[in-house]
């Protein structure tokens, strides 16, 4: 009898361990449909891809996303990976928090100030690090290459 319980305690142990996995997916599964059920239009949400939109309206198997001012985008509802609060879609979209202003602009309004003035004066001397010593060859004290000390 006791051989038996031996032949057949792996398979109870494996047929156990499916069973927790199994359990666990099956949480997480519901966890995601029930957060995926709180979407409701307005609602920051995250695709599965990392895009931040907006919820414009939830289907049976697809949802509408905002993803720009006036650009719609419909995606599957298993391609949303987190709804999010209000308060973190803010921050995290719209830097709400930060010192940075969203009406900001990040190119000057006059474009050509970035080719004139100062930076077109700049010369770059090549020859500085010579004149420092700073530019002798590797393996050499006098800083000349090996075909020169040779010719010595």
């Amino acid at each position: 009898m006791s051989s038996s319980l031996v032949t057949f305690l792996p398979f109870i142990v494996l047929i156990g361990a499916m069973f927790l996995m199994t359990r666990s997916a099956k949480k997480k599964q519901q966890a995601a449909v029930s957060m995926r059920d709180q979407m409701g239009p307005g609602t920051g949400v995250r695709t599965i891809g990392g895009m931040y939109a907006t919820v414009k309206e939830v289907g049976d198997d697809t949802v509408t996303l905002e993803v720009a001012p006036g650009v719609h985008a419909v995606y599957a509802k298993n391609a949303i990976g987190a709804v999010l609060e209000d308060e973190e879609y803010n921050r995290i979209v719209h830097g709400a928090g930060d010192d940075l202003t969203i009406d900001a602009p990040v190119v000057p309004d006059d474009a050509s100030s970035l080719t004139e003035g100062p930076a077109d004066d700049a010369k770059i001397d090549l020859g500085k690090a010579e004149a420092d010593g700073g530019d002798k060859a590797e393996g050499t004290k006098d800083g000349k290459t090996d075909g020169e000390a040779d010719a010595k």
